[in-house]
């Protein structure tokens, strides 16, 4: 099991960016907590993954022989606001099921989703992604009824810190590109407050934060299910904005899919998510400005963002 639990040279340099030098020490002794967390909750590892903020082990469950997944982060923060997010969400089948956690350890243990295709990878359809975003703002998932997680508006960032915390690392990428003179950094400060403003008024709620194709699933049937939040408390049009973005290359296109998407989702604005789309086409565009790409897609986004 060791051999599967060392965290490979390049993945260390990815989590070093994301948390710095000190994320060595939990690489180090991630072998050791991975034996611990499977040895209590009766786990089998049989293949490792992870991005950017954390380790997942696809594991078989030795009591039913089923897959669940563990997965652990060097920021215990991190670990503690996604489990109030998916507790907050429990009564969802939209959303991936907790099962176990140890915030102390950073530590989540959470149901397989099958058939588990990344959205990003199939034929995915607006209507589809409605149910989705209408499920995520059932009012389970509100301030207003805060039963599930007491302790949610401590533990789930604002919305505006984490737009501030996205503008952030923008930046750095842009200057790590070398490629930044691409994007205007007038207009990057123009959307970053833009952006601010939109996640400082309008309708308040818990908000996925990270909900781009490649964090849903292909659940039963036609369903989506949402996995990895990066939760906040704000405007639920946030979540919106990889879904409209995708694919358009016009102004006419995304305003379209923008009001063909609010038609399905009760309560969403098309200006809103419009508003959205413009103050976080940055983001978006320095995707492909850091990897050298110069396509329609991107310059559509540098055009959105007036750079």
């Amino acid at each position: 099991m060791r051999e599967l639990t060392e965290v490979a040279p390049e993945v260390r340099d990815r989590l070093v960016v994301r948390f710095g030098g000190a994320v060595r020490a939990w690489c180090d002794a991630l072998p050791e907590l991975v034996g611990t967390l499977t040895a209590r909750w009766r786990l089998e590892p049989v293949e490792a993954n992870g991005g950017g903020t954390s380790r997942v082990f696809r594991c078989l469950r030795r009591d039913t022989g089923t897959s669940a997944w563990l997965k652990l982060t060097p920021e215990p923060a991190l670990a503690r606001e996604e489990a109030a997010a998916l507790t907050a969400w429990s009564g969802t089948p939209s959303v991936v099921t907790l099962l176990a956690q140890d915030a102390e350890a950073g530590a989540l243990l959470l149901a397989d989703v099958e058939p588990g295709v990344p959205v990003r990878r199939l034929d995915w359809r607006l209507p589809e992604v409605a149910a989705l975003l209408r499920d995520l703002r059932a009012p389970a998932a509100t301030p207003e009824t805060p039963a599930p997680v007491p302790e949610t508006p401590l533990a789930v960032q604002p919305l505006a810190q984490r737009v501030d915390f996205l503008f952030h690392l923008t930046s750095r990428r842009l200057a790590a590109s070398g490629n930044g003179v691409l994007l205007d950094p007038a207009a990057l400060g123009r959307a970053r407050g833009t952006a601010l403003e939109l996640a400082s008024d309008g309708p308040r709620t818990l908000v996925h934060g990270d909900l781009h194709p490649g964090n849903v699933l292909s659940g039963p049937g036609a369903r989506m299910v949402a996995i990895d939040p990066r939760p906040a408390w704000g405007d639920p049009d946030f979540d919106a904005v990889d879904w409209v973005l995708d694919g358009a290359t016009t102004l006419t296109a995304l305003e379209e899919r923008a009001g063909e998407l609010a038609a399905l989702v009760p309560g969403q604005s098309p200006d809103r998510v419009l508003g959205w789309c413009r103050s976080l086409a940055p983001l978006n565009a320095t995707l492909g400005i850091s990897t050298g790409r110069d396509d329609v897609k991107t310059r559509f986004l540098i055009a959105l963002a007036g750079g």
